[in-house]
């Protein structure tokens, strides 16, 4: 569903979207609402309408101008192709049973999450300065990636709060020690903060703690964000034009998807310049 990426990007190829290799699960799968989002309504289970049989979106190039909005910004983190070709062994969801899709639709947004956080774990073995918690993150990734390779049953019924509980006790702590020393003070504790459509322009964010802040709307043109940490932060119509999240920790590209920026704005070298952006 997301749009193709600008600019190359370092490997990580078993967590980046292919859907190439995908039966078009986040067309199929996951439901939407009629919104700024979606010019439709969709349930769970239902096929999009501009899903095509070879699982391609027939509206790929127009999405934005059609009114899926919500299809460039989301991504799978490789969870697709990890539940068409591997999990379910290549079979199609329109090829079995009633049972067997729905089994399929259930397990999909299971490894998703699972995808994503092996996406911040892979991240957090990237820091050196995490080297203190390394092999507990090694620990961490490899336990996580056996369990996206469970089978439909398991996964479906799969406690995903509980492995992300334990993960994140890990990745609080790695985001303790990246940012160690950069942007102390009071004011850098943004944890859970109200900042929707906050007037931050140039603001001095390094190393701030944005952790799921509420970043909507909010004007960040170039804001200083060198080693801030933003997992789970809402940057939805959030403005990064010139900003500079250069060694940001733990933001995704749904996230930056979901915001606007511009050539200016410096990326850390996992991510791609959105292709809507100016």
């Amino acid at each position: 569903m997301r749009e193709q990426p600008g600019t190359a990007v370092p490997d990580r190829p078993d967590l980046r979207a292919d859907c190439s290799r995908c039966f078009g699960l986040c067309c199929v799968a996951l439901p939407f609402s009629a919104s700024a989002d979606f010019a439709i309504d969709k349930d769970a289970g239902k096929p999009c309408p501009n899903l095509l049989t070879d699982s391609r979106c027939g509206i790929h190039t127009e999405l934005r101008q059609r009114g899926f909005t919500g299809c460039t910004v989301y991504d799978c983190f490789g969870a697709g192709q990890k539940v068409s070709r591997i999990t379910f062994g290549g079979q199609d969801w329109r090829s079995g049973s009633r049972a067997d899709a729905r089994r399929m639709f259930d397990v999909f947004p299971v490894v998703r999450q699972l995808h994503e956080l092996l996406w911040y774990l892979t991240e957090a073995l990237e820091l050196p300065a995490a080297r203190p918690v390394h092999a507990e993150l090694r620990r961490a990734h490899d336990r996580t990636e056996a369990l996206t390779l469970g089978t439909p049953d398991e996964l479906a019924e799969l406690d995903v709060s509980a492995v992300r509980a334990d993960v994140n006790v890990l990745l609080l702590r790695t985001s303790e020690l990246a940012r160690a020393g950069i942007g102390r003070g009071r004011k850098k504790e943004r944890r859970g903060a109200d900042l929707m459509g906050a007037r931050l322009k140039g603001a001095d964010l390094k190393g701030a703690n944005l952790r799921g802040a509420y970043l909507i709307a909010a004007d960040l043109t170039g804001a200083d964000l060198r080693g801030a940490d933003l997992i789970g932060a809402d940057l939805r119509d959030a403005d990064l034009t010139d900003a500079d999240l250069t060694g940001v920790i733990f933001l995704t590209q749904p996230q930056l998807n979901a915001a606007r920026g511009s050539h200016g704005t410096r990326l850390p070298p996992s991510l791609t310049r959105p292709v809507h952006w100016n």
